[in-house]
């Protein structure tokens, strides 16, 4: 992949918008369980253009899940935690791989689809006391390495999964920020031997996630006094938007 963006031609405006909007996805995200890799290309794929997006934010996630871990620390669930890092690392890499190859935005509309209606079939399941075991877990975690692998925002269908496998509240956040870290690393170790960390996306990178800790502490302020029905409807709503992101930013690469 060659990254080629207008670094140079940025001003302090548009740094000081990055800037905010890093910080609102931070606390969004430590409310949802996701937001940077959602909200973060709404603001640099018209600044920086599409292909640096998934370096800068996965360099930049580093920041956000690692404040959100120390948060939500005793919330973790370690062992899902590590059933998920053990069967997504392979696809997280081919799937990192494959990003500085080609992108698919059919692929994302149908991802994106699949997420919207995983919210009624969840909430359905629940009701009949459905839930899946640690294989399906770890079934759901090879696909959805793929996906981290080489996409913004699908951390979405990691929320999906361990919603589904029985968490709730502060121990999605919390689980979701201990794999994210580690699928972030092996993300960049990838992306970096393919070239495609340069000084522009690792400087964006450091801006987002610097501005973004505290973000995750705010949050926490807000989960702790947060009822679980209400906090689990949040992250429902999240799962359900960032679906619609990416079906929207799929069907403009379709259309341009």
């Amino acid at each position: 992949m060659t990254i080629v963006a207008g670094f140079a031609d940025i001003s302090i405006f548009q740094l000081l918008l990055v800037a905010m909007m890093a910080l609102f996805a931070s606390i969004i995200g430590g409310l949802a369980g996701y937001g940077t890799g959602a909200l973060m290309p709404l603001v640099l794929v018209p600044l920086v253009g599409a292909e640096p997006v998934v370096p800068i934010i996965a360099i930049s996630a580093l920041f956000t899940n690692s404040s959100r871990a120390v948060a939500y620390l005793r919330y973790a669930d370690r062992r899902r935690a590590a059933i998920v890092l053990a069967c997504a690392a392979l696809t997280t890499a081919l799937g990192a791989y494959g990003y500085t190859r080609l992108t698919n935005a059919g692929a994302a509309i149908v991802i994106g689809t699949m997420l919207i209606l995983s919210v009624p079939l969840r909430r359905a399941l629940r009701r009949r006391e459905v839930r899946i075991g640690d294989t399906g877990l770890a079934a759901g975690s090879v696909g959805y390495g793929v996906l981290v692998g080489g996409t913004s925002g699908s951390g979405v269908i990691l929320l999906s999964l361990l919603m589904a496998a029985g968490l709730e509240g502060a121990a999605v956040i919390a689980t979701d920020a201990m794999i994210s870290l580690g699928t972030g690393l092996i993300k960049i170790s990838v992306f970096g031997l393919a070239g495609a960390v340069t000084a522009q996306v690792l400087a964006f990178a450091l801006l987002i996630g610097g501005i973004a800790i505290p973000g995750a502490f705010l949050a926490k302020a807000f989960v702790e006094r947060m009822p679980v029905h209400i906090h689990t409807a949040i992250l429902d709503v999240a799962v359900i938007t960032g679906g619609l992101v990416m079906i929207s930013a799929a069907a403009k690469q379709l259309i341009a």
